[in-house]
């Protein structure tokens, strides 16, 4: 059963090299589960860059955007799966939703979650997932801003009460808010 570890923080908190680093501290082989969809060329050649940096460094990357706790079962194999990122992966469940009509709400996002945490325990090692907090910022001006906000808050809500860890990092330090530092 794997260990589940929450890193949150805010837009350029250093959360995600945290991420990494304890992930390169653990033993045994390392997947990478990228969220992020290929939007634009700029997109394009910073995925293509952060690849080719991790592959160097003993990463196996998998490219996910919807199909998170698919993709966590896929990597079974691996000791140390890196999820990175939660807030993109409830921004493409939106924009999927929102494409194809349908409403997607809390629930449907905290059953997506509990999903992810089910796959999570199968797997042997760790896993880490990295979220943005979205909740401390000013309200949004518009309705899908705040309805985004609010799923991303669902979303670190229903993962951080079934992660065995919580790290929140702040200007690039980690703040231990649940379990013990790994």
């Amino acid at each position: 059963m794997a260990r589940v570890i929450l890193v949150t923080g805010g837009c350029r908190s250093g959360k995600s090299a945290y991420a990494q680093r304890l992930a390169e501290g653990l033993p045994g082989r390392r997947a990478y589960v990228a969220t992020c969809p290929v939007i634009d060329e700029e997109m394009r050649h910073r995925i293509q860059r952060h690849r080719e940096a991790r592959k160097a460094a003993g990463w196996e990357t998998v490219e996910e955007s919807l199909a998170l706790a698919k993709a966590l079962t896929a990597v079974g194999q691996y000791d140390v799966v890196l999820v990175d990122c939660l807030t993109l992966w409830v921004n493409n469940l939106l924009h999927e939703a929102e494409r194809k009509g349908d409403d997607l709400d809390e629930d449907h996002v905290a059953q997506r979650c509990q999903e992810a945490l089910r796959a999570c325990r199968a797997l042997p090692g760790a896993v880490i997932f990295v979220s943005n907090e979205v909740g401390m910022g000013i309200v949004p001006d518009n309705p899908l801003a705040r309805r985004y906000r609010d799923l991303v808050g669902r979303c670190n809500q229903v993962i951080a009460a079934g992660a065995d860890v919580l790290t929140l990092v702040s200007c690039g330090i980690p703040l231990f808010l649940k379990g013990s530092p790994p």
